[in-house]
């Protein structure tokens, strides 16, 4: 909207439904949809417009007249500014809910898939402390809250410890409690800040690449093992020391305790020495009697008890008898390769990051598992004719890609060398819907079954089970 135009203000709407990325949706008096930011379904309040578009405008909600029954309030303190738990003002069983219309909306309205059966949501019995990873950040100059900014009050301590506030790069949301994993994490979170305050530790500002302490990270596994490690911007033995020390004797339940020392501008930490200090430089994670070895780079699934019941829907729609060739199509660290193997003739992983492939190697043979094979390389290259030839033509394939789905040449693959059945697992069911389109071509959509991962977001799984025609 111009600068000269005043505010378009909306009144007396009500929230009719909850749409993509968290946003709720309503309609104005013009037909146009409304994507507001801070609203449930069924709230009637009047709404701000942020942004006016030719087809839709995005907006925020600036009064109540009357508040959703669906409506909760927020466990967390920091829920107002925080944004990472989106739907944290709505109770659980209504999230599952428009978890699941989106996932079939997705698929029957971007790729006209109407499958067979759809099977319930899998929820979350723990709808909170259920992630066993998360990262804080370092920040010289902390985001302030509003409260902040409008008071007359000098303020002092701007260094701040926690999570990125969207659209501000170079700011950080101060966390005191975060209600996404469980204890110690958030004990062990406010007693590096209440150290590193006390002895003026420098915290990192990305814009002056400058601040000694940079980022946190906490595992925690699902049989109770710890990692903690901390990105410094540059060596400094005896405070590093200091510190480390300090959070040994403050937690002696530190299974591994790391660091890693980053001089550059970004903070990943795929391309950096980690240094174990203490104790082993990975941790366990088990499922199913199944033990495998988690490293500080390791990718696994992030909430350890769901991912238990994604695979066994993965397993139970692979419908394995023991003699079916299986192709695992982005396998990551092997896990869900790992977790069927013991129903398949044989097991073929496939990934494009080795540090994942050489974890997968690692844990199929601590777990004495010897009919699976793991291979290293882009997905769209790796899985031609000659990999075909020489492995042999699967008769189920699974496959889990990223948000952005599968590249076409994997979908022209797929469909060329026509396995019988296909299970698909997704993080995003736009792209998913896309893929699901295509193969079509020579599939039926025999069977869906969300699963909710991240409960208080919007974020969904979703499985799909493919039979050739």
């Amino acid at each position: 909207m111009g600068k000269d135009k005043k505010p378009l203000l909306i009144e007396n709407v009500t929230i009719t439904d909850a749409g993509a990325k968290g946003k709720s949706i309503a309609h104005a008096p013009d037909g146009r949809v409304i994507f507001v930011d801070n609203a449930v379904p069924e709230d009637i309040v009047d709404i701000l417009v942020t942004k006016k578009k030719k087809a839709f405008y995005e907006g925020t909600a600036v009064k109540f007249h009357q508040e959703s029954p669906l409506r909760v309030v927020p466990v967390c303190e920091h829920f107002t500014y925080c944004g990472g738990c989106q739907w944290q003002h709505m109770n659980y069983q209504s999230q599952l809910h428009y978890k699941q219309k989106e996932v079939e909306n997705n698929l029957k309205r971007l790729g006209g898939v109407i499958p067979e059966e759809i099977l319930p949501i899998v929820g979350c019995n723990k709808p909170y402390f259920y992630r066993n990873k998360i990262e804080f950040s370092f920040s010289e100059t902390r985001w302030l809250t509003p409260e902040e900014i409008t008071s007359k009050e000098e303020i002092a301590d701007r260094q701040g410890l926690g999570f990125h506030i969207a659209g501000a790069w170079d700011k950080v949301l101060d966390i005191r409690k975060c209600h996404l994993q469980e204890d110690p994490s958030n004990a062990i979170r406010n007693k590096i800040r209440e150290y590193a305050l006390s002895h003026d530790y420098s915290f990192y500002n990305p814009r002056s690449h400058s601040g000694w302490l940079r980022t946190m990270m906490i595992r925690i596994s699902s049989i109770g093992e710890i990692m903690l490690v901390i990105q410094f911007l540059e060596e400094r033995k005896e405070p590093r020391e200091q510190l480390l020390n300090y959070l040994l004797s403050e937690f002696p339940s530190l299974t591994s305790l790391q660091y890693i020392i980053n001089n550059k501008p970004n903070d990943t930490i795929y391309d950096q020495e980690v240094i174990c200090y203490h104790g082993r430089d990975f941790i366990y994670e088990e499922m199913e009697g199944l033990r495998f070895k988690i490293n500080a780079k390791s990718f696994f699934q992030t909430n350890s008890t769901q991912a238990y019941e994604l695979y066994k829907v993965v397993r139970d729609f692979a419908d394995l008898t023991g003699e079916e060739l299986v192709y695992d199509l982005y396998t990551g660290t092997g896990t869900i390769a790992q977790f069927v193997a013991k129903k398949a003739k044989k097991v073929i992983g496939v990934e494009a990051v080795p540090e994942a492939i050489a974890d997968a190697k690692e844990n199929a043979q601590n777990n004495q598992i010897s009919n699976v094979d793991f291979f290293v390389g882009d997905m769209k290259n790796v899985f031609n004719e000659e990999f075909i030839t020489t492995h042999g033509l699967p008769d189920v394939i699974i496959t889990d890609p990223p948000r952005d789905g599968m590249h076409k040449d994997v979908v022209a693959q797929i469909l060329r060398i026509a396995p019988k059945r296909v299970v698909y697992v997704s993080c995003n069911s736009a792209t998913q819907a896309r893929d699901l389109a295509l193969l079509q071509e020579k599939y039926k959509v025999v069977r869906i079954c969300p699963v909710d991962m991240f409960p208080q977001t919007y974020h969904i799984e979703n499985i799909a089970l493919l039979e050739a025609k």
